[in-house]
């Protein structure tokens, strides 16, 4: 059992949506600091005062791109000078860009950077200490896209597929040396990312996620993620569908690949 209070957390992407839900959550249980880390500086301040409001002194905004490995290690380093050692590591940050194989070049580099890279990144950084000391904690946000498939938009299923097994790899390789890892797989849930499947040129995005389950608010899902790293479990999956499907897709991958393109042409037509 794992319990935040008193811990030192840090979320990226924390200026709305799953990201802002994962801060409140965690300072509200009692972490000791909750550093929110966001692309958009200005609003990740508003959530660190909104927070700090509540607890003078536990908050720290940090803007940055978490897709720079440079920002990535300032984050890391302002948060220890600031809080001492990180308990916590939510990589949070994704986009959701790209379609097919028409994507360019920089758009998968975008995505890359972001929605797996970053994890690298991060935990590139904080292994070391975490190692020395026989403790620490990475979670990361990867989609149930990383555990099944995201039709339209090819960078979006292939860099999710890539955290999930990035996680993975580190809880296979550390988790006997006091690294405990999750992954969140979500699916639809009611973020700027989902909106931004409605616009045109997305691939139809928002319609392909609602048309496999329900669209969660980023509440629900923060305090599932709570919930699951408390238990210490890998996969956090906010929509329990998603086993089913996956189950499913093991079972007999080429029903499943036959069901998606059915998925796909019924979007398509809709």
């Amino acid at each position: 059992m794992v319990d935040v209070e008193g811990k030192v957390v840090v979320v990226t992407g924390a200026a709305n949506g799953i990201g802002r839900a994962l801060a409140r959550r965690f300072h509200a249980a009692g972490a000791r600091a909750v550093v929110v880390a966001d692309l958009d500086g200005p609003a990740a301040h508003d959530v660190a005062s909104e927070l700090d409001g509540a607890r003078p002194g536990s908050t720290l905004a940090v803007g940055c791109d978490v897709g720079v490995d440079a920002e990535t290690c300032a984050l890391i380093e302002r948060t220890e000078s600031t809080f001492g050692e990180i308990d916590l590591f939510f990589a949070n940050a994704g986009v959701g860009v790209g379609t097919d194989l028409e994507t360019p070049d920089e758009v998968w580099a975008k995505a890359w950077a972001v929605n797996w890279q970053a994890h690298l990144y991060a935990a590139r950084r904080l292994l070391p200490g975490w190692l020395a000391r026989g403790d620490g904690y990475f979670c990361s946000t990867a989609s149930a896209a990383g555990l099944l498939a995201q039709i339209g938009s090819a960078p979006y299923s292939v860099t999710k597929h890539a955290a999930v097994a990035f996680a993975e790899w580190l809880s296979i390789t550390y988790g006997d040396r006091g690294l405990r890892v999750s992954c969140l797989c979500p699916m639809g849930v009611n973020t700027n990312l989902l909106k931004a499947g409605d616009e045109p040129g997305a691939g139809a995005l928002a319609a392909v996620v609602r048309a496999t389950g329900d669209v969660l608010e980023p509440d629900v899902v923060a305090e599932v993620a709570l919930q699951g790293i408390t238990d210490e479990h890998f996969l956090l999956l906010p929509h329990p569908d998603v086993q089913v499907f996956l189950e499913r897709k093991a079972s007999d991958a080429d029903r499943w690949l036959a069901g998606m393109r059915r998925l796909q042409s019924r979007v398509r037509e809709a």
